[in-house]
């Protein structure tokens, strides 16, 4: 999905506020989510999140989401920002995180999503990148936890 960085969602010095990003990758991910599942989804939990670069004022911000893993109805989504200057050529990477998002029934309790198949190499590529990327820092945070 895209957006365009107005006013109202920039903080004092003209950039992106951090509540605005992750207002955006929550919607990303429930979309993802949703597709996938054929179901409602609400979302479950939001690992830490990145950071990256700023966004200014004017940006287009790209959000793209994909589920990387299920479980029987739960689905993990990697979500990534990226902000574009057309005016000046240049994109980069603005943030990412991981969500967990669970699908629902009509009576809204927890319903079975279908298993995730990955046919293509850049398709394995993307989960064996967002499974590696999340260990790694679930492995960051409990290291600091014991610190």
């Amino acid at each position: 999905m895209s957006e365009i960085l107005m006013p109202n969602d920039t903080n004092n010095l003209g950039r992106a506020l951090g509540g605005s990003v992750l207002h955006w990758m929550d919607i990303c991910g429930a979309i993802s989510a949703r597709r996938f599942s054929n179901c409602q989804v609400v979302t479950a939990a939001m690992d830490h999140v990145d950071f990256i670069a700023p966004i200014e004022l004017g940006d287009v911000v790209t959000i793209t989401g994909y589920v990387f893993d299920t479980g029987e109805t739960s689905m993990d989504i990697k979500v990534d920002v990226q902000a574009e200057r057309p005016s000046e050529g240049e994109s980069a990477d603005a943030a990412t995180s991981f969500f967990s998002f669970v699908a629902l029934d009509a009576d809204e309790t927890p319903a079975s999503v279908p298993d995730l198949e990955c046919p293509s190499t850049a398709q394995q590529e993307l989960q064996a990148e967002a499974l590696s990327r999340r260990q790694e820092r679930r492995q960051a945070l409990a290291e600091t936890a014991d610190d």
